[in-house]
């Protein structure tokens, strides 16, 4: 059963996010923009634009906050920090529960009708090429922006629909920890609550397709995170396809082929992990005349315009990227574009971005820009600068020497391509370089910017001194012997 304070808190939360006595206001005759969809990106879109004096209608169907607040950043980080503090099951769920409803505010429906917007709950659904109704209201626009987002995907395994799995849009309400849980996916969903449900006292089997976790990330970065998870007791099942689910009372049996052969592992519960979908379904595309991408997402150009072009769209619905940040940073591009440019002017483009994205295991994982595998596949000559944790004081009195920093630089220039942090605080680090490549600051350059020690980020300062030694080749060592020879 769920506690007197985890109850009051998901009241709390849902009252909100969601409150049950909302009234949806009186449409106006025309808005500057209607947005579809109140998770991230939406409710960036909403906010930017009325903060700017444009007319705004906000549709959501379920609950504000979208998956970050309601089921994914906010309560799975929540989550991780009560296991990483020791905490058992049910009071770090219930600590989870108490921070979801504290952030609610900055998405409650209340907030944005202070702002200016026109808050409907709803399924909203197209019905032309500038206009869209939701609970029996239709709303006209000059633009709008489609911010629906994406669903958990259910891999299409047979039996495991029946076994009642746990994604996660589930596995945040549950009450008492199953005794064994097993976890399809090796991505960071996958492996950040497998580590978490493990610290909190759960028997956890991670079952994921290819030979390695992580495997779109640095592998040496992968190879801390897999070694932390077997070091926590999380049962590592490589290279697995998963062929059939069978339930027997409480027990899923998971049936299951590796080069060794067909096995069979038991769960009391299984949560799958493995991808997401474009939230698509119902909204009547076709009568906007919006067009999807082959991924089964709406199909958008560099400006983020779609097939129609009065309706835009931002976030997981149309993005490679399913993250918060994303989302955020794409919904200000849309804004820009749909209401404040003129043609080319002042158009923003999403191949602008540079993306940075965070694993957040312990030890956490964190990439901007591109990989040394991205490059080459790019056919960009890259140089690999690192600094390992193990050279670095302030590791070694946290004793947590097991990480690294990667700077990747255009080869034979300082031009900062991408990066990869893996141990301590890498989520945080990576920002420092990012905050480089967008102002195209060179590599060098970091090695005259002063940090704090001991600290983790001199780690990045080191890397530009790694480069600016490279660039001392013989002929500049042979002058700058001569000069000092003719000094003297």
């Amino acid at each position: 059963m769920m506690s007197a304070s985890s109850d009051a808190s998901d009241r709390s939360h849902l009252d909100l996010v969601h409150p049950e006595a909302w009234v949806n206001p009186e449409p106006a005759p025309r808005y500057d923009l209607v947005v579809i969809g109140g998770g991230t990106a939406g409710l960036v879109a909403a906010a930017g634009a009325a903060g700017l004096g444009a007319r705004v209608a906000l549709v959501e169907r379920h609950r504000l906050g979208g998956d970050c607040l309601n089921t994914g950043c906010v309560p799975s980080k929540a989550l991780i920090s009560g296991a990483r503090r020791g905490l058992t099951f049910v009071d770090a769920m219930a600590r989870m529960r108490q921070a979801r409803a504290t952030l609610a505010a900055h998405d409650s429906a209340e907030r944005f009708s202070r702002l200016g917007v026109d808050v409907f709950f709803g399924d909203a659904r197209f019905d032309g090429q500038d206009r869209a109704a939701v609970a029996g209201t239709r709303l006209r626009f000059r633009r709008a922006v489609i911010a629906t987002g994406a669903r958990p995907r259910l891999p299409p395994v047979p039996g495991l629909a029946e076994a009642s799995p746990l994604t996660s849009d589930t596995v945040f309400d549950l009450d008492v920890a199953p005794r064994r849980l097993a976890i399809l996916g090796g991505g960071p969903m996958g492996c950040e609550l497998a580590q978490a449900f493990q610290r909190l006292g759960v028997q956890v089997s991670l079952l994921y397709g290819q030979p390695r976790l992580l495997y779109r990330e640095d592998p040496e970065g992968a190879a801390l995170v897999e070694r932390a998870l077997e070091q926590d007791g999380v049962a590592l099942i490589r290279s697995a396809r998963v062929s059939r689910v069978q339930q027997h009372g409480d027990t899923r049996s998971i049936v299951y082929e590796t080069a060794a052969g067909a096995q069979v592992l038991d769960a009391n519960a299984i949560l799958v992990a493995s991808g997401r979908t474009p939230h698509v379904d119902g909204l009547g595309l076709d009568a906007a005349g919006v067009a999807l991408a082959e991924d089964g997402g709406v199909a958008v150009d560099d400006f983020l315009r779609t097939s129609n072009p009065r309706i835009y769209a931002c976030g997981d619905v149309c993005l490679p990227w399913k993250l918060t940040h994303a989302a955020d940073a794409t919904a200000r591009i849309a804004v820009q574009n749909a209401l404040f440019a003129l043609g080319p002017i002042g158009r923003r483009g999403v191949s602008a971005l540079t993306m940075a994205w965070c694993t957040y295991t312990d030890p956490e994982v964190a990439q901007t820009g591109l990989s040394e595998t991205d490059a080459r596949e790019r056919g960009i000559a890259v140089d690999a600068f690192t600094v390992r944790f193990a050279d670095l004081d302030r590791a070694v009195t946290d004793h947590r020497t097991d990480g690294f920093v990667t700077v990747y630089t255009r080869k034979g220039t300082g031009t900062i391509v991408g990066a990869t942090i893996a141990g301590p605080r890498a989520g945080d680090l990576i920002s420092e370089v990012t905050v480089a490549m967008a102002g195209r600051v060179p590599l060098g350059a970091l090695a005259g910017v002063i940090h704090p020690y001991p600290t983790y980020a001199e780690a990045i300062r080191r890397c530009g001194d790694a480069y600016n030694r490279a660039r001392v080749t013989p002929r500049v060592r042979a002058f700058a012997a001569w000069w000092l020879r003719r000094s003297r």
